[in-house]
């Protein structure tokens, strides 16, 4: 596996139902109210929203929010207020999320980023999600550990479809590879998981753990 230079590789693990792994990470002791927030972070390509939907198939209630959507048209990454004052915060107060971020507003963007109150998880994926500013307000963080070479064939294939574009990407990793470099969030996840397993699993059922803590 390719890594950037700043991140340590972590040995594969266990292969581990994905229904456990949710489970051990719910039983942590939490100072927090509302519902269990996960903050699923990762780099650019290493499928983070795929792997959200996994997790949210086998927990029943949960929701999945992504920073993509905060982000869009404000920031790349200073988009942490936001989340807070927009997400999770109103979760912590029992309240049910019905946010339009200020972008949205001032270019016309239909809808609203939308989580019931009676949500019983919530997972929060994207670049930046489990950051130091972020991660003391939820009550678990997962790194998703991927290799560089295919998540960069990944980011190829989407600017040869057309869903981003060159310049877009460039400037991106521009700014997430120090970000990544500063914020470091592998150190402070509860679960590393890997992205690009070299043995066998079923990706509908199962993960490929590095790491599990309580």
């Amino acid at each position: 596996m390719r890594l950037h230079d700043d991140e340590p590789w972590m040995e594969e693990g266990d292969v581990v139902a994905l229904t456990d792994v949710v489970d051990r990470l719910l039983s942590k002791s939490r100072p927090h109210t509302g519902p269990f927030l996960i903050a699923l972070d990762g780099r650019s390509a290493s499928g983070k929203t795929t792997l959200a939907a996994r997790l949210a198939s086998v927990t029943p209630g949960t929701v999945v929010v992504h920073t993509d959507d905060i982000a869009w048209c404000h920031s790349r990454f200073g988009w942490d207020d936001l989340l807070i004052d927009g997400i999770i915060e109103p979760l912590r107060r029992g309240e049910m999320v019905d946010y339009r971020p200020p972008a949205w507003d001032a270019r016309g963007r239909e809808g609203s980023i939308t989580v019931p109150a009676h949500a019983s998880v919530v997972v929060i994926e994207g670049v930046g999600a489990g950051r130091a500013t972020i991660a003391h307000a939820v009550d678990a963080v997962i790194w998703l550990q991927s290799d560089l070479d295919e998540a960069e064939a990944r980011d190829r294939d989407r600017v040869a479809a057309g869903e981003i574009d060159q310049l877009g990407y460039e400037g991106w990793m521009a700014e997430e590879i120090p970000f990544q470099a500063e914020q470091r969030t592998w150190e402070r996840a509860h679960a590393v998981v890997s992205g690009s397993p070299t043995v066998a699993y079923d990706p509908a059922t199962e993960l490929v753990l590095s790491r599990l803590t309580r």
